[in-house]
């Protein structure tokens, strides 16, 4: 049964090329957003806190500081609305999951850049 719906999600989920990136990269997301009749293009900038799933259920989770209140953000990875992700910054952390970046502020909250 696992093998059947593996292959259905291969077949017929369209994969959008997106670039490698993981807990602790600073990214930007473009995603669309429908207002009535129209649409425009919004963007999300934040630390990605995790990547959890696979395949098609595949979701991250971003985080970024608006004004002295963190935002946290889940997007499915095959969001048909999202158009593209940027990696600003290769973030240098030893963890898969950084909930622990929730309880930092201000010089503590800062990330050291991966060499490339």
């Amino acid at each position: 049964m696992e093998s059947l719906v593996k292959f259905v999600q291969d077949e017929f989920v369209t994969k959008k090329d997106f670039p490698e990136f993981g807990a602790g990269d600073t990214i930007t997301v473009y995603y669309e957003i429908k207002e009535g009749n129209k649409t425009r293009t919004q963007f999300f900038r934040g630390v990605v806190i995790q990547r959890r799933g696979s395949g098609a259920s595949e979701t991250f989770t971003i985080r970024k500081m608006s004004g002295t209140v963190g935002v946290e953000r889940i997007f499915p990875i095959n969001l048909p609305a999202l158009q593209k992700i940027e990696v600003n910054k290769r973030g240098k952390v030893r963890r898969a999951r950084i909930f622990y970046f929730r309880g930092l502020t201000g010089k503590k909250a800062r990330i050291k850049e991966r060499r490339h």
